[in-house]
């Protein structure tokens, strides 16, 4: 794996073997269907996280409540359960409810209370097939119909309801739900868990990116298989409660805990770099954390106003990470020398914005609309919108590439860049920095690598120094227009 990739990696074992990847995972990527995330080997263990803290602190609430009152043990469920959901329906950030337990509370407690109150019975009726159809609908067209915190409340009422009935009372449900492969399904599903994402994320990290009809079958027989073989080998030995002895599994567990735990830890403290890595310019015996990010966070230094008594081109530049890359872009360019930076990744709070913007030569403004330029502003005759730009969805796969013309891969960038790409193209016209344009072929791929045979961006979003000098290379002309002969720039 490539170093970032695999310090994310070792993250993620550190976080899983304490029960906390949700939260590692709302501190770093926030967003679960980030396309980046199905690169993760361990990135579906954040489920695990929240049932594994809902299981420590249900027996403490049983230990502490029903000790002494079990008549209370019900009432207090239902009322943390109550808070949970109330505090899922109030507007927090979707990534906030997404990964941390008191949002998911009351998901599981709802469990707890009918296990507590039914005390192993079912009821027996005949509308299973109906609640069954009605959880079908919900999962496969609730997105569409129903607000997404309702859909998930149906969800889980839903499956409750399913789990008190007694199913083989209706044929659908009991032709759907107890049959053989169901029944084996479910026998192997928590290994189907644990190893469907490492598998899948290993999958597209090597072999290929986008699986095919023929990779998805390959890729479920070899899930299937390996699960098989879990269930028998792990879950049936550590399940088995006359054979297995409690000091052998504490010793056990021990063992793999600090055989996965100590490694991992090394791998992110040196930042996932463990060989040599020419193309990105990396060197193990040089090895630190977060190099690429450093290079991209090094302009929040640029964070000021324009020196006084200067004859350089002032240029301030307006955005996020996009515009820290392209000031980057400026920096390793032939005209370095002749410009100052301003920076800015916020004007709206930035006290001194105005002078700088009535200072500056020239405004470089990240994938910014004209609402956003009006909203500041900003004197449109000094302003260029610089474009977006994307090197597709995960280095991974080229790097393990071992066939001929390997600096000379192409990729097909994420979906959305380019519509984007092309609706900022006509809003702007001549005041629109199209970097796609500059980069993409006639069968709308792009390159991985410089020229110089090193990667153009380590997470197909941010630019390399190499890539930075690249792109300075591909745009002189246009730099040389905008910097040295602006007032004549067309």
């Amino acid at each position: 794996m490539l170093p970032d990739d695999l310090e994310n990696l070792a993250q993620s074992v550190v976080a899983t073997n304490i029960f906390s990847n949700n939260i590692l995972q709302a501190i770093t990527t926030k967003n679960y269907w980030d396309i980046a995330n199905e690169f993760k080997p361990l990135m579906h263990t954040w489920s695990l996280g929240v049932e594994e803290q809902y299981y420590i602190a249900y027996p403490i609430l049983l230990a502490i409540i029903g000790r002494h009152h079990k008549k209370l043990l019900i009432p207090a469920l239902t009322i943390i359960g109550s808070a949970s959901l109330i505090l899922y329906l109030l507007p927090f950030n979707d990534f906030i409810k997404f990964y941390h337990l008191p949002f998911r509370f009351f998901e599981l407690a709802i469990g707890g209370i009918a296990a507590l109150h039914l005390q192993e019975k079912v009821f027996n009726h005949k509308y299973s097939g109906l609640l069954l159809t009605l959880l079908i609908m919900v999962l496969i067209w609730g997105q569409y119909f129903i607000p997404k915190n309702y859909a998930i409340i149906a969800t889980v009422t839903l499956t409750l309801s399913l789990l008190i009935s007694s199913n083989e009372n209706n044929k659908l449900s009991s032709l759907i739900l107890q049959n053989r492969i169901s029944i084996s399904i479910g026998v192997i599903s928590f290994s189907l868990y644990m190893w469907h994402q490492v598998i899948l994320a290993y999958s597209r990290y090597i072999f290929f990116q986008k699986p095919e009809k023929e990779h998805i079958l390959i890729i479920t027989l070899i899930i299937i298989t390996i699960s098989i073989a879990s269930y028998q080998l792990i879950e049936k030995p550590f399940r088995n409660r006359n054979k297995l002895k409690t000091n052998t599994a504490i010793k056990t567990l021990a063992f793999l805990f600090f055989l996965t735990t100590v490694p991992s830890l090394y791998i992110y403290w040196n930042g996932g770099i463990i060989r040599d890595v020419p193309e990105l310019d990396i060197k193990k015996e040089n090895s630190s954390r977060n190099i690429h990010a450093k290079y991209n966070s090094e302009i929040f230094t640029f964070n000021k106003n324009f020196e006084k008594n200067t004859k350089k081109t002032k240029i301030l530049i307006i955005g996020n990470s996009f515009a820290r890359d392209w000031a980057n872009v400026l920096l390793e360019s032939k005209y370095k020398e002749d410009i100052e930076i301003s920076y800015t990744n916020d004007p709206l709070n930035s006290s001194d914005f105005k002078l700088r913007s009535k200072s500056s030569d020239i405004i470089f403004y990240s994938t910014a609309n004209k609402s956003d330029v009006n909203k500041l502003k900003l004197d449109y005759s000094k302003i260029f919108i610089v474009g977006t730009k994307n090197f597709g969805i995960n280095n991974g796969y080229f790097y393990n590439y071992s066939g001929e013309g390997y600096f000379k891969q192409r990729t097909f960038m994420e979906d959305g860049y380019i519509e984007l790409n092309n609706m900022l193209k006509t809003e702007w016209g001549n005041k629109y920095i199209d970097i796609i344009n500059k980069i993409i072929d006639k069968n709308g791929k792009v390159p991985i690598f410089t020229d110089k045979n090193m990667f153009i961006s380590q997470d197909c979003r941010h630019l390399t120094k190499a890539g930075a000098t690249y792109l300075a290379k591909i745009f002189d002309e246009e730099l040389f227009k905008i910097i040295k002969k602006r007032d004549n720039y067309i």
